[in-house]
């Protein structure tokens, strides 16, 4: 019945895991309420003690009704440490400072994670060195990093192959900002661009790179298919795009990853 009641309401992750933690609150609440009138224990006595225990009750009820929902595993690790992070902070009574200065570095560093359920996460120098062997030798490219973070890639292949064209774009502020200036400083010619993605005509771009989420990979096909020309090449690091066979897969060298490359 759970699961018939998630399936019909079609609410966005960041929107349904609120109203998980809402459910599961007035769930327990409810319970402890039922407990204090039956006088089944002294508040009073085990006031920490039971605390704890009811937040962890609400911890568990949330990823229940996650996994009931069929929100992804790291929604439901969400779910189970948020309210015990909650409680650990009111018991330790830490100052309203230090919740402002978290906020604003969780603001700057993940920005609309919620909404575009890509996470910040960079890639790594393996990843990087494929990349390149996928650029004609002798040819110039124009080439994206759509999801740039820090920049690391971009100003590798920039690096390597001087003769290509090479943007990265970035939603988040604060990695945008550490690559725009780590670029300055290394005199990059990369041109990182603060905002979202779906702003770009992928038309300009022989090569798109991502390295997003599952969640985004529907909607990345879509103006894949939208905009990109014949030829051009759409690569991804570690995440397929369900129902469409890429045109090769690159195993990593740690033999663990893949890089999977849809020729347009």
């Amino acid at each position: 019945m759970l699961q018939l009641f998630f399936n019909k309401i079609h609410l966005k992750p960041a929107t349904l895991a609120v109203l998980i933690q809402v459910v599961a609150f007035f769930f327990v609440f409810s319970l402890d309420y039922t407990l204090q009138t039956q006088s089944l224990y002294v508040a009073d006595a085990v006031s920490y003690q039971f605390s704890f225990y009811f937040v962890l009750m609400q911890a568990s009820v949330a990823v229940y009704l996650a996994y009931v929902a069929n929100m992804a595993k790291w929604w439901r690790w969400i779910h189970f440490t948020f309210p015990m992070a909650v409680w650990l902070m009111s018991e330790w009574q830490i100052s309203n400072t230090f919740y402002l200065i978290g906020f604003l570095l969780s603001l700057s560093l993940y920005w609309t994670t919620f909404r575009t359920q890509v996470p910040f996460y960079p890639s790594m120098p393996i990843v990087w060195q494929q990349v390149l062997t996928l650029i004609p030798a002798h040819q110039s490219m124009r080439i994206v990093d759509i999801g740039s973070g820090l920049g690391d890639m971009s100003m590798f292949i920039a690096e390597k192959r001087p003769d290509c064209l090479v943007d990265g774009t970035e939603i988040a502020p604060l990695p945008w900002l550490v690559s725009a200036v780590r670029s300055k400083f290394k005199g990059s010619r990369v041109n990182f661009k603060l905002g979202d993605y779906h702003a770009l005509d992928f038309a300009d771009y022989d090569i798109v790179f991502a390295y997003l989420s599952p969640a985004a990979m529907p909607a990345l096909w879509q103006k894949v298919q939208a905009q990109m020309r014949t030829g051009c090449l759409l690569v991804s690091y570690e995440f397929e795009i369900e129902g469409v066979e890429p045109t090769k897969v690159i195993q990593l060298p740690d033999h663990q990853r893949m890089l999977y490359v849809w020729e347009i």
